[in-house]
């Protein structure tokens, strides 16, 4: 699967609004063959825009690296210096 790099999302932009475009004359001319193949670019356009915008998504979310608290390390420590005589 190819995947769409984001610098190009203008790029992509512009290929759904054009196709938008060139549906709208197609079915304003009576063109049934030519609007079925403009809506599956269309649909493709739009999937590789919902690629893109899912991967921001993802880039912007918080990860959980695994690190402990301050309260996990406090009882940890707490309790394994506690001298047994």
């Amino acid at each position: 699967m190819l995947r769409p790099e984001p610098a190009q999302r203008p790029r992509l932009v512009e290929i759904r609004d054009n196709l938008i475009a060139r549906i709208l004359e197609a079915e304003r001319e009576g063109w049934p063959g030519e609007i079925e193949g403009l809506q599956v670019s269309l649909s493709g356009s739009e999937d590789k825009l919902a690629q893109l915008d899912a991967a921001v998504d993802r880039k912007q979310q918080a990860v959980h690296l695994g690190m402990p608290t301050f309260p996990d390390l406090a009882i940890r420590t707490s309790s394994s210096s506690v001298v047994r005589a």
